[in-house]
């Protein structure tokens, strides 16, 4: 018996073509796919975008200080500040440390003072910036125990620790993200298994007269798993198009806020070749997912 040949991509046969669902399954599967790779776009950007901005926070307040010093005095808050200051960035450990101007604390208290913080007889604690050199809890250490041996009754803040619900919240948001992606891929392979469980019922007659000419079940399989990755394809790309469309205006959107952690969680060019790779990695998901039914289901009823 004559064995049927695989048919090209492009110029298929007649009934090869019918035998793909050409311009009547493939518009619906197309659009399923469009839908699907956008949501999935959209969930790796944010996890993406997410991990950027917990990274760039951590990177920010790992080691970062804040010492505060408490003295009604006006002459020995000065006197102790500056001797702080002189202390700290004498250590090793420290890269930089200065004092908070008391216009930029008054700025920052207006929310609670208003224009009452400027008011030079109103005792204000001295605050001074530090920036670490070295992290760690050995060199925070070796930080507060020099802070204390000037001043007995300072306050040293670590940033981390008072940020670090934030912190949890964006690595939450992280793994959230990373979740709907591998949900959406086990949608997208439950949608193509049932597309290749559809077009196996629908052509049964036609598979049937092909197995009677010689051709193999990988053959027939071939048939059906070009046609769903070039519908995932197609769709995907329509899909993951679109949604990098949004990610972009949301991006511009957030640069808007003037905001170090929105500034921090920019996708960056690596990012972007993950989103564009998208299609094409369910495209071969739904390829190697579509032969894998067919082949069963041949194997066990054909």
């Amino acid at each position: 018996a004559p064995v049927v040949s695989d048919p090209p991509n492009i110029a298929a046969p007649r009934h090869d073509r019918r035998l793909r669902d050409e311009g009547r399954q493939t518009r619906a599967m197309v659009w399923i796919m469009a839908v699907m790779l956008f949501l999935t776009v959209l969930a790796a950007a944010l996890g993406l975008a997410m991990a950027r901005a917990g990274a760039g926070l951590e990177r920010q307040l790992a080691g970062r200080l804040t010492v505060q010093l408490v003295e009604p005095d006006a002459t020995l808050r000065d006197a102790a500040t500056k001797a702080l200051v002189n202390r700290l960035n004498a250590m090793p450990d420290v890269a930089r440390a200065a004092a908070v101007d008391r216009a930029r604390l008054a700025e920052l208290l207006k929310p609670w003072l208003g224009a009452d913080g400027n008011d030079p007889d109103l005792p204000m604690p001295a605050l001074i910036d530090v920036d670490l050199s070295r992290t760690g809890d050995a060199a925070l250490a070796r930080v507060e125990a020099a802070a204390r041996a000037v001043a007995p009754g300072v306050r040293v803040d670590r940033h981390a620790a008072w940020m670090s619900p934030v912190s949890r919240f964006i690595g939450l948001l992280t793994w959230v993200a990373a979740g709907l992606v591998a949900l959406l891929a086990l949608a997208t392979g439950s949608v193509v298994l049932l597309a290749a469980r559809a077009g196996l019922d629908t052509h049964r007659d036609t598979i049937a007269v092909l197995h009677g000419l010689g051709s193999t079940d990988g053959q027939i399989a071939r048939l059906f798993q070009n046609r769903i990755a070039l519908d995932t394809l197609r769709g995907g790309l329509i899909g993951a198009a679109l949604a990098m469309a949004a990610v972009v205006l949301i991006g511009g959107q957030a640069g808007n806020l003037q905001s170090e952690l929105a500034a921090g969680a920019a996708l960056r060019p690596f990012d972007w070749l993950v989103l564009v790779l998208l299609p094409f990695v369910f495209a071969v998901l739904a390829l190697v997912a579509a032969r894998a039914t067919v082949l069963r289901a041949l194997g066990k009823v054909l």
